[in-house]
Order: C-alpha cells, then structure tokens, then sequence
C-alpha cells in the first residue's frame, strides 16, 4: 500500500493537469530522432556500467555476458518492487549460482548501493560547483516543506539508532554484517581493477543516465544547456531515492519535470522530455527485460 500510494497521488495530479500532459505529448511528434538514438545508446550503456560495477564489488571473476544478461533482467525486475529491491534479488540470486556465499553477496550488493550513492551525489556536487545557477534549489520544494521533511529524515535516524541500542539481537546482526561488508571492501580495494571497475562503473551509470535525457531535452528543443539538464536529472533522483515506488514509476516523472522546470524549461517541453525519457529508459526494455529474466530463471543462470 505504500509503494501504491505515490502512484495514486502521481494519477490524482496527472488528471488535474491533464492538459498539460497532452500538450507534453504534442511536442513527441517533432522529436529528432539522431538524439534519440544517441539516448537509446546511453541507456544500454548504463547496463554495461551497472555490469562493471557489479564485477567491481566482489573478488570472484564474475562470466562476464551472464553478467551483462542479468543487469538487463534487473531492469525488469525492479519494476516489480521498490526502491531497487528487485534489481537486488536478482543479483543476490546470480552471485549465490555464482558460488558466492549469501554474507559475501549481501556485502557486496551493500558495497555496490554505497559506491552507486557517493558518485551520484560527488557528481551532483561536482556539478552544482561548476554550473552554481543550473538548478534554482528553491523551486524543487514546496515552501515550508524543508522543516517537515528533515524532521522526519531525523526522527527516522532516531528510531534507528534506539532500535539497534535496544534489540541486541539486531545489533548484534547489524555488527557481523559490518564485519564483513568491511572486508569484503578491503579485498576489493586491494585489487587496482576491481577498485577501478567499482569507482569507474559508479561513476558511470549516473553520467549515462543524464547524458541521455540531455539527448532527449536536445532532441525535442528544450530550451536548457545540456549540463543544466544533467544537474536537474542528478538532483531529482537523488530526491526520489527515498520514494518506494517500484522502479521509481510517477515519482521520478513528477520529479524529473520540477526539475527541468526549475532548470530554465518551459513545463509543457519539460513534461514531453521526460515523458520520452522514461519511455527509452523503462518501457521500451520492459518486454525484452522480462523475457531476458524469464530464460535466465528456466536456465538456472539466477
């Protein structure tokens, strides 16, 4: 019910500002397509990235195609639960096949979230420094909403921290965990590839994803310098990571189109730009993802 609820609330908005959205897809029609093409090749890059950096987060030699195969059944699968949790479990899966045992796999997929988290954030960063007027950071929230929301971003640290006080049992789980999440990081690190591969691949994925929906904003005329572009899609998937929707469906779109609004776009362009954004990125892979997963499953490859 959780997970359905932003969905609900993205539908409720959605109607109220459907002519907005019909606009949005007018503008699809005058669309060029070399960028779009140019954003279809940055999204099957992200699964190479995701794939290096898979392989980055653990020692064993991962079969390299199974590997790439699996980061394109993810995909699918992430569209079945939140906040990545299927992306998770497939991987978990392919490790375990893999003969990784399940502590190591878990703290490799730990490490793998941890490093995907600090690149997209130290590129956000990197980018607001260089381009400091790309984002207006005022328009992104509702006014009076900062107060609230770091109020429960506290208060949720807060439960947390009493929970692992109180129940030793968990404490005690959450410290073994550490344990080996800290030196499954430590032998990775010891190895200049994989530590390459983790970085480099982190740092990858997320410079892909914008480089894409920069290819689209180019291919339907939105009037906002592609870095620009690339800080509002940084800054609203950061925004959304803490949104259980499954695969980031209606919270990204509402995000994404603040965002680029906030950017300098007009709404009606912006709102067609990410409409064909998510349309390359999630739907048009959807099909092909969940056959891919489907005969990876009956070939016991996961």
């Amino acid at each position: 019910m959780l997970c359905l609820l932003p969905l609900l609330l993205v539908g409720i908005v959605a109607v109220r500002h459907w002519s907005v959205l019909a606009e949005g897809f007018g503008h699809l029609r005058a669309a060029r397509w070399p960028w779009l093409l140019a954003a279809a090749g940055a999204t099957c890059l992200t699964w190479v990235a995701a794939a290096v950096t898979r392989q980055g987060a653990v020692v064993e030699r991962l079969p390299r195609l199974r590997l790439l195969a699996t980061q394109f059944a993810a995909g699918a699968a992430n569209h079945l639960l939140p906040t990545g949790l299927g992306a998770s479990a497939v991987n978990l899966r392919f490790m375990a096949v893999c003969g990784v045992p399940l502590a190591r796999s878990s703290a490799a997929l730990a490490l793998y979230l941890l490093a995907e988290g600090v690149a997209r954030v130290g590129l956000l960063t990197a980018l607001l420094l260089a381009f400091p007027g790309a984002l207006r950071l005022g328009a992104l929230l509702p006014e009076g909403a900062l107060g609230p929301l770091l109020a429960v971003l506290g208060g949720a640290a807060l439960l947390t921290a009493a929970a692992l006080l109180l129940v030793r049992r968990l404490r005690s789980a959450v410290c073994s965990f550490l344990r080996t999440a800290l030196g499954e990081a430590r032998s990775v690190h010891t190895r200049p590839a994989r530590a390459l591969a983790l970085w480099g691949g982190s740092l990858a994925f997320p410079a892909l994803q914008a480089a894409g929906l920069a290819a689209v904003g180019q291919a339907l005329g939105l009037p906002v310098p592609p870095a620009h572009m690339a800080v509002a899609y940084l800054a609203a998937t950061v925004a959304v990571a803490l949104v259980p929707t499954p695969g980031g469906i209606g919270s990204v779109e509402a995000a994404l189109i603040v965002a680029l609004v906030a950017a300098g776009g007009p709404v009606a362009i912006a709102t067609a730009v990410v409409l064909a954004y998510r349309i390359i990125t999630v739907w048009l892979p959807l099909l092909p993802g969940a056959l891919t997963l489907g005969v990876l499953v009956r070939l016991k490859v996961i």
